[in-house]
């Protein structure tokens, strides 16, 4: 895989350090920027992060985080046609719906969230952070 769509939950699993998700999100980001696997995330995304991060950390750390971890990953953002695709789509989670239309717009070979469950339609592969370091090593 040259190329993977990066959910949000997988995103704040590192920058907030979760307990029970850290080590795991640290792996997967570590192995595939080793191999050059190009990790794509959206602006949603950003925001998303930025918001829940600045509760729990003053915000001059989670401008700095946001920046560093910026440098790893390419931001890819949504338009109308995205908005479009995700309102015409019956995910649950509207955000998932914009997230998902996000990764196939980008070619995106696969997703990698914690939450499988709300990418049932997908006609990618959706994997967990574990599954795809066991496919990788």
């Amino acid at each position: 895989m040259k190329k993977l769509f990066v959910d949000t939950n997988i995103v704040l699993d590192l920058l907030s350090q979760r307990i029970n998700f850290f080590e795991a999100s640290q792996d997967f980001f570590t192995q595939a920027i080793d191999l050059n696997i190009k990790l794509v995330v959206s602006t949603l995304t950003s925001a998303k992060t930025h918001y829940i991060l600045k509760e729990q950390l003053k915000m001059g750390t989670v401008r700095s985080s946001l920046r560093k971890f910026k440098t790893l990953v390419e931001v890819a953002s949504f338009d109308d046609k995205i908005l479009e695709l995700a309102l015409e789509e019956e995910f649950r989670d509207f955000e998932d719906g914009i997230q998902y239309y996000i990764a196939i717009e980008n070619a995106c070979e696969a997703i990698i969230t914690r939450n499988k469950k709300d990418f049932k339609k997908s006609i990618i592969p959706v994997l967990n952070a574990t599954e795809f370091l066991k496919l990788i090593i």
